[in-house]
């Protein structure tokens, strides 16, 4: 595949997020990692299913909204990355939003990969639809589907930019990155065995 036609995923960026040697021996190496086996993949992907067919005419208007797509398939060739939103927010001041469920508790913190995630569907909903985008939302199932407000800023879509061309490097010049300086993410890794 010719360098200008690669698309990554979000769940790239997010691997890459957890380890970027995630990357190289997924893309690189060809080692899947067999996520579909961990429980909170599996359960993740059945509250997806499960708000995508539940209260699919609910707004939220006291957070302004005052339309909704939801389980959006969303794509940039531009940035070279293609993703599902769980549901794309249209809000009353004439800016979109992007929502996501996460089967988390909410414990007064917002993971960076979480953010990370929002600022790139952040990035395709403002291409595609070309619109504002300065917030997104995440709903911790766990937590009664508390909903957090994440703001975005020019300078997050800018790291999001350099996330997906370092990604994209790695896969191109078969570049193989340093490990994820938290040594505690390797315990539960699926690459330990081969990681050196």
């Amino acid at each position: 595949m010719a360098e200008s036609e690669m698309i990554i995923t979000i769940s790239d960026v997010l691997e890459y997020s957890f380890c970027p040697r995630f990357i190289y021996y997924m893309h690189c190496l060809d080692i899947p990692q067999h996520e579909e086996k961990r429980f909170k993949v599996i359960k993740g992907r059945s509250i997806h299913e499960e708000k995508r067919i539940t209260n699919t005419e609910y707004l939220r208007k006291k957070l302004g909204v005052v339309k909704k797509e939801p389980s959006t398939f969303i794509a940039s060739k531009k940035y070279h990355i293609k993703g599902i939103v769980d549901e794309v927010l249209f809000m009353a001041d004439g800016t979109a939003a992007p929502l996501e469920y996460k089967f988390a508790e909410y414990k007064d913190k917002i993971f960076t990969t979480y953010k990370r995630q929002l600022v790139l569907h952040a990035l395709m909903i403002r291409e595609n639809y070309n619109i504002d985008v300065n917030r997104g939302f995440i709903c911790y199932v766990r937590s009664n589907n508390l909903i957090k407000q994440v703001d975005i800023r020019p300078k997050d879509f800018e790291e999001g930019i350099e996330t997906i061309n370092e990604i994209l490097r790695i896969i191109y010049k078969g570049f193989y990155p340093n490990k994820s300086k938290y040594k505690n993410k390797c315990i539960d890794c699926c690459y330990r065995n081969i990681c050196t």
